[in-house]
C-alpha cells in the first residue's frame, strides 16, 4: 500500500496536467493526470504535494486545498494500492520547467473529458467542477477496467457504454457522467399489461418519486431501470419489477417486445441531461392487483391503470405529465393487438 498526493493546478480555466509517456514501466503509461507522487518518510500530504509540485514542475504553490481522499485498488495487488490525497490549487510562483514523468500542458476543463483518463477520473472530476464538500472515493479497477466506484461509502452505478453496434464496448461509465455526455447505454422498460373485456388494453404507469433526478413527479413505464455492467437485459428487467413493485416474476413470464432506441436531452436540477438508451421492451400479461403491490418509496409514487389508446393520446399531445416515447408505446400496441 502506498500514500501519495495528486493536485490540480488551476490558471485561466485550465488545469495542468501530465501525459505520462516517458517511462515504459508506469501504471499510469500514456494517461492524463494531475501533479504529484508518493510520499517521502516523515512527510505530510502537504509537505508531499509541495515538494513533488517542485519537482515535477517548477512550481511553488502558495494557494491549495484538500478536496478529498481516493482509494486506488488495481488487479487486487496489494503493493498497487494507493490512498491518494487529491488537492487542488489555484496560486503558484515561478516558471514551468521540464517534467521527468511526462509532458506538461495547460488544459480546458472543458476539453479534460475527451482525454485518455482512468475511467474513475472523470467521477472526481465531475465532483471538483461541482465543488464537492471534502468526499473519499473509492475505485477499484480490472486492469484499465473500472469495476466498482463508491463514493462516501454509497456504491455508485456503473453502466456498459455501448459500441457503434449497439454491443458492450467494454468500457464502462459512472451514470451520472453517462447522462451528462449523452452515451449510449443500455436499459430494461417493462409494461405491466392487461386485457379488458371490450378487447383492448391497458397498461400500469408508475408515477416516478418527485426526488428522481429526472421527471419527477411524472408517469412513466410500469418498471424500468438502467443495467448494471456486465447483467443483461431480462436479469435486469426481473430485478427492476421485483425492487419497484414487489412482483416476483420468472423469465418465462417477460415477453420480448422489440428493441427501442430512444433519445432525449433536457435539463433538470440545473444540470444537463442526455439520454441516449437501448432498451429491450418487455410485457408482463399476468394478473395484478394494484392494492397489493409494495412500491418502491424512493422510485414510485403511486401506479395507476390507463387505456394504451389514452397514454398514446397523451404522449401525441405532449403532455408534461408523462415521460414517455411515442414510438415505443405504437410498438407495445401493435404486438399486442
Amino acid at each position: 500500500m502506498k500514500l501519495t498526493t495528486l493536485c490540480y493546478i488551476e490558471k485561466d480555466d485550465k488545469y495542468l496536467m501530465i501525459h505520462r509517456i516517458k517511462k515504459k514501466h508506469d501504471v499510469n503509461k500514456d494517461k492524463w493526470i494531475g501533479i504529484g507522487g508518493k510520499f517521502e518518510r516523515g512527510e505530510s500530504p502537504e509537505d508531499c504535494i509541495l515538494r513533488e509540485t517542485k519537482e515535477e514542475t517548477g512550481l511553488t504553490l502558495t494557494s491549495y486545498r484538500l478536496r478529498g481522499v481516493l482509494t486506488f485498488m488495481y488487479n487486487d495487488d496489494d503493493a498497487e494500492m494507493e490512498y491518494i490525497f487529491l488537492y487542488t490549487a489555484d496560486g503558484f510562483t515561478g516558471e514551468l520547467a521540464d517534467c521527468n514523468e511526462g509532458t506538461l500542458e495547460w488544459v480546458p476543463k472543458t476539453e479534460i473529458n475527451s482525454l485518455n483518463l482512468w475511467e474513475g477520473d472523470r467521477i472526481f472530476h465531475r465532483l471538483l467542477d461541482e465543488e464537492a464538500p471534502f468526499f473519499s472515493l473509492k475505485l477499484r479497477y480490472q486492469d484499465d477496467l473500472l469495476k466498482e466506484a463508491v463514493l462516501d461509502g454509497k456504491p455508485l452505478e456503473l453502466l456498459d457504454l455501448l459500441d457503434e453496434n449497439g454491443e458492450p464496448s467494454g468500457q464502462v461509465r459512472e451514470r451520472t457522467l453517462v447522462h451528462l455526455n449523452g452515451d449510449w447505454h443500455r436499459t430494461s422498460h417493462v409494461w405491466v399489461v392487461r386485457r379488458r373485456r371490450d378487447g383492448g388494453h391497458d397498461l400500469l404507469l408508475q408515477k416516478r418519486s418527485r426526488g428522481k433526478d429526472s421527471f419527477g413527479g411524472c408517469y412513466d413505464i410500469s418498471s424500468a431501470g438502467h443495467i448494471p455492467a456486465g447483467q443483461d437485459y431480462l436479469e435486469s428487467a426481473l430485478r427492476e419489477l421485483k425492487e419497484e413493485l414487489g412482483i416476483a416474476a420468472e423469465p418465462e413470464d417477460l415477453r420480448l417486445v422489440g428493441v427501442h432506441d430512444g433519445r432525449y436531452e433536457g435539463e433538470f436540477h440545473g444540470r444537463i441531461f442526455k439520454n441516449h438508451e437501448k432498451s429491450h421492451v418487455f410485457a408482463y400479461e399476468k394478473p395484478v392487483e394494484i392494492e397489493k403491490l409494495k412500491l418502491q418509496k424512493e422510485e414510485v409514487e403511486s401506479v395507476k391503470w390507463m387505456r394504451i389508446e389514452d397514454v398514446l393520446a397523451a404522449v401525441k399531445a405532449h403532455d408534461p405529465g408523462y415521460c414517455l416515447f411515442e414510438d415505443e408505446i405504437e410498438m407495445l400496441s401493435e404486438v399486442l393487438a
